[in-house]
Parts: C-alpha cells; structure tokens; sequence
C-alpha cells in the first residue's frame, strides 16, 4: 500500500512534512525559473574569472579580463584635468576683472572658487558665505577694505592681520579703555549707536558726537562713513560684525576683537586664489 498523501483539494501528492497538521504541497518550480537559475549560476562563475571577484589575504583575484575601477576613476580625472587645462592656464595669465569680463572664464572660475570655498572658508564665513559673529557676511555691500575682485584677491591673498604674511592687511583699533573715561565710552557709543537709529538715551549723542570727533573721526571718517584704505568700517549703515546696540558697541571700543584671516596664497596658490575672489565677487555684495 503506498503511503503517498494526496492533498484532497488540490488532488497533487505532498512532500510528507507536516506542522500542525499544515502539509506542504509537492509542487515542482517551474523549468524556465529552473533554467534560469542555473544560467545565473553559470553567469557568476563566469564573472568571477572575468572581472576582480575573490579576496585574498593582502589583495583579490585580478580577472582575465584585467578590468579595475581605480585605473577607470584615474583615466576619468585624468581627462578632467586635461579639459579644464586651457581655462586655469588662462587664470593663470590674466587678472580678476579679466577673468570676471569673460564668460566662460568667469562661470569656470566661480565654479572652481565655489568649491574652493566649500574646503577652505566655510568653517567661519558659513555655507552660504553668510557670516556669523566676528566673521563677515561675504554677501552684503559692507566691505572693510573694498569689494572690487582685485581688492578681494588682495585679502585672500594675504590675509588681515596675518603676522607671517607682510603684506597682510593691518589694522588695529585701540582699546579706548585705556584713553578715555567710561563715561566718554557711554556717550560715544549713543552717538555711534544713533547713527543707525539703535539709540537707547538720546541725552548721551550730542556730548558723544565731541568724543567721536576728537577720538574716532581720524580713522572712521568725520561722518562716520569709514575709511577703507585703513580698514576701518562704515558706522552709519546698520552693519555690525561684533553686534549691535550701545553695549556691544561700548565693549568694541573698551577692549576691542581684532580679528584675523589667514594668508591664503602659499596654501592654495594663485590661480586658486584667483578663483576664489571671482566667486565671492559674484554672491552679489562685490562691486
């Protein structure tokens, strides 16, 4: 007597499990799935002679075909470098305000200067050339020592008050806490602070106009405009890189930050400084 079991549904045999009374039907795979199970069997032992597949203790088996990734990403940038050769020995040769009238010099420069940035100046003019406290917002019109392309390569170039670069740009503001009272502090501060329209005691403006003349006038200028020659900055136009407001103003002229950008010609080299002044040029604050 055969003890085959016949699924009473399905009328096919059973393989003989059961699991709770659960019986699994004897159903064969289909041969085209069969078949193509095999092919890709056959298929992955063919690849494995064909291209690098198995690892071995201090590298991987080459393949006959003596295929490698890392020779095709050489070969890729190799032929990058050789593309763009023609637009960096043009940079090379030319200056900022010629680099930024040719078009297709300016948009190859401020693609390659963007991504210089990326690298090199975000960690303090953040991702979007923003600015933040103490480090200033490449975007805006508010420029220390202007915002001409070759005046910006100068600073890139050279840095501010780098001391290892002599030709760094230099300015330093005197800690007034040490030359003038606290009360004169307080009233320039009110008039610095009126000037932009952040006042807080009107009463201190007109006494602190006298000390801003007889202090401050030499290097912000006798309307308070600024003199970029010395890198002094424009007080009048609501831009603050420590911060508004009396107090901020107040502590700037007791002991002031004198902040510091490092000279970036021996690191990146001039085209790469070329490059990146044409792309802060072009965030829109440059002139």
């Amino acid at each position: 007597m055969s003890s085959e079991h016949i699924d009473e549904v399905s009328g096919i045999s059973t393989t003989g499990h059961e699991w709770d009374g659960i019986r699994e039907l004897n159903n064969p795979l289909p041969r085209w799935w069969v078949i193509t199970f095999y092919v890709t069997i056959a298929w992955a032992i063919g690849y494995t002679i064909a291209y690098p597949a198995w690892p071995l203790l201090t590298s991987a088996t080459r393949g006959v075909l003596g295929f490698s990734s890392r020779n095709d990403v050489k070969n890729e940038l190799t032929a990058a470098e050789a593309a763009k050769a023609k637009y960096v020995a043009a940079i090379e040769s030319r200056t900022v305000s010629e680099i930024a009238a040719d078009d297709a010099l300016r948009e190859f420069a401020v693609a390659a200067g963007g991504a210089a940035f990326k690298v090199n100046c975000v960690q303090c003019h953040g991702s979007g050339a923003q600015g933040s406290k103490g480090f200033p917002n490449l975007n805006d019109d508010d420029w220390l020592w202007g915002g001409e392309a070759e005046q910006i390569q100068q600073s890139i170039k050279h840095g501010i008050r780098f001391a290892p670069d002599p030709d760094t740009r230099l300015s330093e503001m005197p800690a007034f806490g040490d030359i003038i009272t606290a009360d004169q502090i307080a009233q320039v501060s009110a008039y610095v602070a009126s000037l932009s329209g952040l006042v807080q005691d009107a009463m201190l403006i007109q006494p602190g106009a006298q000390v801003f003349a007889e202090n401050c006038a030499a290097c912000h200028g006798e309307n308070a405009k600024g003199n970029r020659e010395l890198g002094a900055p424009d007080l009048t136009d609501a831009i603050w890189l420590y911060g508004p407001g009396e107090t901020a103003i107040a502590a700037q002229i007791r002991a002031p930050k004198q902040g510091v950008m490092p000279a970036w010609i021996a690191r990146l080299g001039e085209t790469k400084v070329k490059e990146l002044a044409v792309y802060v040029h072009s965030l829109g604050g440059g002139e």
